[in-house]
């Protein structure tokens, strides 16, 4: 459920920022003649990315053993992807969003009210596609209950408060720190996924090693614990991984949490020199 509620609080913040920044600047620019086609945009991302969700469990429940796996596994693995990109990206592009926005929004204005539909769309379908594609592959190994989806309703919720807050400059939040630990977060949750999708990869019979276990502490984390049962939803550890999926594990957290917690580098404009006498 924890696993759930993060992405729905992260994905959810991104999108509700990029809307907040969109009527923030329509309302000071007195175009609030405009806001409907936001709305409208942001209406019809949202029923792409619940019509996406959609297909994604409509197709994985028609397929056979085999297909189910390998359409699990391709799925989780494109979620790491998308998931690993977006956490560099908004790491390397967050304080130049609210510009970026602003100026795209301006250009949409001056082409008509179908283009300021259009950028609204655009702006918030990208987070839902990426929410509906992560939290479709972060479920995959979790039990047949409503707490996923509890927890990414309650992260939505969350975020969409925290937005508002934001936008009423009711609240004040140190964003890069909330983006920089949720990051953080979401990067351990992105390996437990990836090696998920391994064993998915196993089960489909496309990888070897199914049955050479790396360990079993079945004895010291059992799977009917509450403690078992959380950490395989939150990170998707088990007791028992096989040899394939630990170093998967391993090989895509060590390098992504390096990159990730290296300081960034930061552009310097080289000092003009005065022309020769």
């Amino acid at each position: 459920m924890f696993a759930s509620y993060l992405i729905g609080l992260r994905e959810g913040l991104e999108a509700t920022l990029v809307v907040s920044v969109l009527i923030a600047f329509l309302v000071k620019s007195d175009r609030k003649d405009k806001l409907p086609q936001v709305w409208t945009g942001v209406a019809a991302a949202v029923a792409l990315s619940v019509g996406f969700g959609a297909l994604l469990t409509f197709t994985a429940a028609n397929l056979g053993h085999t297909g189910q796996e390998l359409f699990d596994a391709i799925t989780s693995l494109l979620a790491v992807v998308f998931v690993t990109w977006m956490i560099f990206w908004m790491r390397r592009t967050a304080r130049a969003l609210s510009g970026e926005l602003r100026g795209k929004l301006t250009d949409a204005l001056q082409m008509g009210s179908l283009a300021v539909v259009v950028m609204a769309f655009l702006a918030v379908a990208r987070e839902g596609l990426e929410t509906a594609l992560l939290f479709f592959a972060a479920v995959q190994g979790a039990t047949a209950t409503a707490e996923p989806l509890i927890g990414i309703a309650l992260g939505l919720l969350t975020s969409v408060v925290i937005g508002w807050g934001l936008y009423k400059s009711a609240l004040k939040i140190n964003l890069t720190k909330f983006f920089t630990w949720t990051g953080l977060l979401l990067i351990l949750v992105a390996a437990g996924i990836f090696k998920y999708g391994v064993h998915d990869l196993q089960e489909a019979n496309i990888l070897p090693g199914l049955s050479s276990y790396a360990f079993d502490i079945s004895a010291a984390l059992p799977a009917d614990s509450w403690y078992g049962a959380l950490l395989s939803g939150m990170l998707n550890i088990t007791p028992q991984p096989s040899v394939v999926e630990a170093v998967a594990w391993i090989v895509y957290l060590a390098p992504t949490l390096i990159l990730f917690l290296l300081p960034q580098r930061v552009k310097t404009t080289p000092a003009s020199t005065a022309p020769a006498a």
